[in-house]
């Protein structure tokens, strides 16, 4: 995605962004009946995809991602209309690069599980344009898709991090109603599920797209 992991900035950096961009993409390259994977954002713009264009994806897989990410934490919350989040992107984009360096490897360990990954995930965050990155970031803590489910009709498949199974009250209100979704928790790890738990990722992963 323009922006991060060191390709370069483009265009506006906000989720419905992102979203269109990803749809056009499919459109103009005429991909048949495409298969979306996304990791915790990514998995919710998949799902955003699969809810704004019914037609468009085969199925969604979705990487330990929340449809409203805040409701975990605070039942009562909505989304704005048109946040101003600019004080945070300015804290956030005139810190130093060891400042932001230091603090994404003490967030880290609570991201990955697998140490030998932790310095390769910094270095994508290290090497994301900072700005899209911030921008990003407050926006996607702004969204809430749960008023798209009733428009998606693929199957969904949600791999959840273990932790998650603490929330899992919480976490089924929200997906309640996309009737198209299968949840399952992994037994070990933490967010970057695809590191930590591997073989259960890649078997429930092969497993869905087959149609097994």
């Amino acid at each position: 995605m323009a922006g991060f992991a060191g390709v370069p900035a483009q265009g506006n950096p906000t989720f419905n962004y992102w979203k269109t961009s990803i749809a056009n993409y499919i459109k103009e390259k005429d991909i048949q009946n495409p298969i979306l994977v996304g990791h915790s954002i990514g998995g919710v713009l998949a799902m955003a995809i699969a809810g704004d264009y019914p037609e468009l994806l085969d199925r969604v897989v979705v990487v330990d991602g929340l449809p409203c990410l805040q409701v975990l934490y605070n039942p009562a919350f909505t989304s704005e209309k048109d946040p101003d989040f600019s004080e945070i992107v300015m804290q956030m984009t005139e810190i130093s690069d060891e400042q932001f360096y230091q603090m994404q490897k003490a967030n880290i360990p609570r991201m990955v599980a697998d140490t030998t990954k932790r310095e390769k995930i910094i270095a994508w965050t290290m090497a994301s344009d900072r700005t899209v990155f911030s921008n990003m970031y407050c926006d996607f803590a702004n969204t809430d898709i749960r008023e798209k489910f009733s428009y998606i009709k693929c199957p969904v498949l949600v791999m959840l991090s273990s932790g998650m199974v603490n929330f899992k009250s919480s976490i089924e209100d929200q997906y309640k109603y996309l009737k198209t979704a299968d949840l399952q928790y992994a037994e070990k790890g933490l967010h970057f599920i695809m590191y930590d738990h591997k073989q259960w990722y890649l078997n429930k992963l092969t497993n869905f797209i087959t149609g097994q």
